[in-house]
């Protein structure tokens, strides 16, 4: 009987030794995994505590960006109306229309030389 009871016992005692040992390794792994967590969150917070002035510089930069965008554009637009009327001129100042008879028949007198020499 008294070496049941001694054998009981050691087998109990072994069972709280592999239970204990476990304990103590899942302590190891989340004391790791709390410290990798907790520099991960020093990190972030580096990185990311200058964002709100960093998003509002940007938003004044857009913003600057738009305004000088729309006035290019508008500059832009003057200068095709101002291109647009001086091909129109330079249409109107070629066309034969507004040529005189004489011109085109001074023209023509001369092809006609050129052609018979």
């Amino acid at each position: 009987m008294l070496t049941v009871v001694v054998v009981l016992n050691v087998l109990i005692s072994l069972l709280c030794l592999y239970v204990a040992w476990q304990v103590w390794n899942l302590r190891r792994v989340l004391g790791a995994a709390a410290d990798a967590i907790l520099l991960a969150e020093r990190n972030t917070y580096n990185v990311l505590h200058g964002a709100p002035e960093a998003i509002l510089q940007g938003q004044a930069g857009v913003g600057g960006a738009r305004d000088s965008y729309q006035q290019l554009e508008l500059q832009l637009r003057k200068v095709q109306q101002v291109l647009t009327l001086l091909s129109l001129v330079q249409r109107v100042w070629r066309s034969p229309i507004t040529r005189s008879p004489f011109v085109r028949l001074k023209r023509s007198g001369r092809k006609r030389r050129r052609q018979k020499g």
